[in-house]
């Protein structure tokens, strides 16, 4: 689990340099777009820059166990630093 992780963090950075050099562009790129939805990339509409393949499987191993997310970035990346979470009530006991 560590390798995968590691594997991720090398292929960002990589992403980051294609940015860097100017192979990819600065505002339409694999990062800026990531995490990219199964509708996202299974519609019959693709304008972006990469191909859909390296959109869907960024890593090799994704392909035996791709989790699809089921929406991209909420308020770009504010959803990213600003965890929010929802704790439910406790059901209260019926009172015998």
């Amino acid at each position: 689990e560590l390798d995968r992780f590691c594997d991720a963090l090398i292929s960002i950075r990589e992403e980051i340099r294609e940015i860097e050099t100017g192979k990819a562009d600065r505002k339409n790129n694999l990062l800026v777009h990531a995490p990219h939805t199964a509708a996202v990339v299974m519609s019959d509409k693709w304008d972006r820059p990469y191909d859909r393949e390296r959109a869907a499987f960024p890593a090799p191993w994704v392909r035996q166990a791709k989790f699809w997310p089921t929406t991209s970035r909420v308020d770009n990346v504010y959803g990213d630093r600003n965890l929010i979470t929802r704790l439910e009530d406790e059901p209260k006991a019926a009172s015998a």
